[in-house]
């Protein structure tokens, strides 16, 4: 007997907690961030920000992580004093730095230079991009300084792949250029 007047007492409370929800008001919400989450766009004003916005500028005399400055102007002065810069690398990781940029060159730059450096890649052989010498030509005056610049800043039709590989691997590539251009003027 006293089960079933819990049972009872305890489907009446049910009854009347469902009875007394309506749906057209909006219930309570014990946790509302969880689902409504507060997001920032990056140039919002937001007033508990000291200058007011998101973004900010990075502070002074800071240089990003990863990142290297290079010393060399992005102009023709800049390129000639480029020509006379050795290649920082180990010496003794030649052959490992090679391959690694044979590897590179394959990736982004065998496209239009083609695998041989001989100036007939795949989009010049399509006539899609028009004027890309080879490594050969006697007017290439060349070094692997020069060749670090071009990667970095891009030269005419060439972008710069500054942003696609980083410090190391632009000297990698700068080095299997060099070697290309041995192979072709053997």
């Amino acid at each position: 007997m006293k089960s079933i007047l819990k049972i009872g007492i305890l489907l009446s409370a049910v009854l009347v907690m469902v009875s007394c929800a309506d749906k057209n008001n909006r219930n309570y919400e014990y946790m509302p961030n969880m689902y409504f989450p507060v997001g920032y766009e990056t140039y919002q004003q937001v007033n508990f920000l000291p200058s007011g916005s998101e973004a900010m500028q990075p502070a002074d005399n800071t240089i990003s992580r990863g990142w290297l400055p290079y010393e060399f102007a992005n102009d023709l002065e800049g390129k000639d004093m480029a020509k006379l810069q050795p290649s920082p690398l180990d010496s003794l990781n030649t052959e490992a730095n090679l391959a690694k940029g044979k590897e590179l060159y394959d990736i982004y730059c065998a496209i239009c230079h083609g695998a041989k450096g001989e100036g007939q890649g795949t989009l010049v052989k399509r006539e899609k991009i028009l004027g890309v010498p080879s490594y050969a030509d006697a007017a290439r005056n060349i070094s692997v300084g020069s060749t670090y610049h071009t990667i970095y800043y891009g030269l005419n039709s060439m972008g710069s792949y500054a942003g696609q590989i980083n410090y190391e691997e632009r000297w990698q590539v700068a080095e299997y250029v060099m070697q290309l251009k041995q192979d072709l003027t053997k």
